[in-house]
Order: structure tokens, then C-alpha cells, then sequence
């Protein structure tokens, strides 16, 4: 199993719900880790860069128009096969779908409103990321995974 890290983003409905804390707690009791973390309000600018594969498709203005809406949590989670592990807890992206026990499944009401997003693949992670954070913002851990590496 790889080690790697995922975007995942606290949307501005699960902020206004109180679910972020929910959430979090469901990545951790998986055996993920927040390596950073941090809350912000996107400006139009990062939302397009995040949602580009969108670009040109009849819902791409509503995406840009909510993600900037109110605040976003943004994580990064790392641990072994966050990216598939995470998808999976968070489900299906019409929560009429989802399966339930996963986060939409339990806690979304539309498809516009389905709380939280999760990094698609590995590549994908890598890139949206580097739109969220930058490198100092993210804290390393120690090759063993039981361990910080607290910088002094």
C-alpha cells in the first residue's frame, strides 16, 4: 500500500452545517492524518485553477460561484491509499446515490450541496494541492508514519 496525500475539501456547506469536525473525525478513525489544514474563503481565481477540467461546461460558473460562496475548509490527508480510501468514505457526488454510512450517503442534501470533495486520483491530488497550499504548509512526517518531524 502507497503511502500518499489527497485533497480534501470541507465545502461551504459542511462548513455552515457544523460537519467539518464529522468529517475529520471519519478520516482519522480511518488511520488518516491531517497534515495541514487550513480555512479560507477562495477568490474566483484559485476556484477556476481547481475546477479546470470543468471550463466551458454549463455548470463550471455555478461551481466557481459556490466554492467562493463562504468559507472552505481545506485538508490534506495523507496515509495508505487515501486517495481511493477517501472517495470511498465520502461517496458518491449525487448524494441520492450514495451509498449510505459514507459522508454524502449520511449527510448531503443535492448535488450542489454534497459537502465535501475529494482529489479524484493521484495526479489530481498532486495538482490541486499545489492550488491549495504551498510546500511549507504541509507538515512531514516521519517514514515510519508514527512519528511528526516537528521542525525547530
Amino acid at each position: 500500500m502507497a503511502i500518499e496525500q489527497t485533497l480534501i475539501l470541507c465545502k461551504p456547506d459542511a462548513v455552515a452545517r457544523g460537519l467539518s469536525g464529522e468529517i475529520i473525525a471519519r478520516l482519522e478513525r480511518r488511520g488518516y492524518a491531517i497534515v495541514a489544514a487550513k480555512l479560507i474563503v477562495c477568490d474566483a481565481e484559485r476556484a477556476k485553477r481547481h475546477y479546470s477540467e470543468h471550463d466551458g461546461k454549463p455548470f463550471f460558473e455555478s461551481l466557481v460561484a459556490y466554492i467562493t460562496s463562504a468559507p472552505t475548509l481545506a485538508l490534506v490527508v495523507e496515509g495508505a491509499d487515501v486517495v481511493d480510501g477517501s472517495r470511498v468514505m465520502i461517496g458518491a457526488t449525487n448524494p441520492t446515490k450514495a451509498e449510505p454510512g459514507s459522508i454524502r450517503g449520511d449527510y448531503a442534501q443535492t448535488i450542489g450541496r454534497n459537502l465535501v470533495h475529494g482529489s479524484d486520483s493521484a495526479a489530481s491530488a498532486v495538482r490541486e494541492i499545489a492550488i491549495w497550499f504551498e510546500p511549507s504548509e504541509i507538515v512531514k512526517r516521519s517514514t515510519d508514519n508514527d512519528r511528526w518531524l516537528i521542525a525547530n
